[in-house]
């Protein structure tokens, strides 16, 4: 019998009286088990098609929370509308020495530096293919730390999965893998998009690749970035993964800890580059907004600015479980008060 959705958020909160890292492993274990909650919701107005994909509603749940697909379809339970896994690398690898995540929590935000640490391909293929397919389900892919070719990595992980997801992400905007984010350079991301595209095409040639980009780019790099995005037909931008940059108005200790800084101090500046990409890409390349979402407005805000879809993982660590229905329930309401139909209506109306 499942959990009160109340009774599990208290749950879930409780155990942040764990260290960051056992904690996660903790719900991760929980859901396995069927002790989350399924929530039944649907609402015509949140449906959301992009890229050749139907989804129930656009609040998906970002990539590092199911790193190794073992609990999408408990996730989806939840309410939202997509899950991405991973992300996963062709091998296995532990990631970085402990500790590597730590809560702000005076600032809403989390600093991860996990470093890829998943099971690798052949076992995350594995639970992919024996889950019942339900849902949206999409694979964020990176590459091995030490791997002498990054961009064959990309290709791997697009080959190994064709069939079991319904989209890939191509991640290198992780900060916690050296060298990584040089591939936002423009001629090795038109080597990694093409090569990528290709394996696509003979493997899975109707499943759509977003690419995952850093919230810390110059202004050269969002034109290469948009160009490339252009001249490729990219299925869409996912705007964007932590930052490394450590704003001024952080209270909480550990706020110096290197990584990625993810949550509310996200919002405003992952936001403000939705909303330049959607200027650039408006007609012909969709986005997904992700960066501090905690709540229905932060959600709309995002949807306003441009994006087609919306992300959460931060938030679920202090709001627990029952966040995605909240938001899902409240945001008919945002759509009322402007006058919106449908939330495809709203895409991009505040910029």
């Amino acid at each position: 019998m499942k959990a009160p959705l109340f009774a599990v958020d208290f749950a879930a909160r409780a155990v942040t009286v764990l260290d960051p890292e056992t904690a996660h492993r903790a719900t991760i274990k929980a859901m396995k088990s069927g002790l989350g909650p399924r929530v039944q919701f649907s609402d015509p107005r949140l449906r959301a098609h992009v890229a050749g994909l139907s989804f129930a509603n656009p609040l998906g749940l970002a990539a590092g929370f199911d790193k190794n697909a073992e609990v999408p379809n408990p996730m989806l339970a939840l309410g939202f509308g997509f899950v991405e896994v991973g992300a996963v690398t062709p091998r296995p690898q532990p990631g970085n020495p402990r500790p590597r995540v730590f809560r702000l929590r005076e600032d809403g935000a989390v600093i991860n530096r996990y470093g890829f640490n998943n099971d690798g391909l052949p076992a995350i293929a594995r639970r992919l293919k024996a889950r019942r397919r339900i849902g949206v389900v999409g694979a964020n892919l990176g590459a091995n730390k030490d791997s002498e070719d990054r961009i064959a990595d990309y290709v791997e992980g697009v080959r190994a999965l064709a069939g079991l997801v319904d989209f890939y992400t191509v991640n290198i905007s992780s900060p916690n893998t050296p060298g990584l984010r040089a591939l936002q350079d423009k001629s090795a991301l038109v080597e990694l998009m093409q090569q990528t595209q290709s394996a696509r095409d003979e493997k899975a040639p109707s499943t759509p690749i977003f690419l995952k980009i850093a919230p810390d780019l110059e202004d050269e790099d969002k034109a290469d970035i948009a160009a490339v995005s252009r001249e490729l037909s990219i299925d869409g931008l996912i705007v964007s993964n932590t930052t490394i940059a450590r704003p001024d108005s952080l209270r909480s200790a550990g706020a110096g800890e290197a990584g990625g800084l993810s949550g509310k101090p996200l919002f405003a500046p992952s936001t403000e580059l939705l909303r330049e990409f959607f200027i650039e890409l408006r007609d012909c390349v969709p986005l997904v907004g992700v960066g501090g979402v905690a709540s229905a407005r932060d959600a709309y805000r995002k949807i306003l600015a441009g994006a087609a879809l919306v992300q959460l993982y931060t938030a679920l660590v202090y709001e627990g479980p029952g966040l995605p229905l909240r938001i899902l329930r409240e945001l008919p309401e945002f759509l009322d008060a402007d006058g919106f139909d449908a939330i495809e209506d709203a895409v991009g109306a505040a910029v």
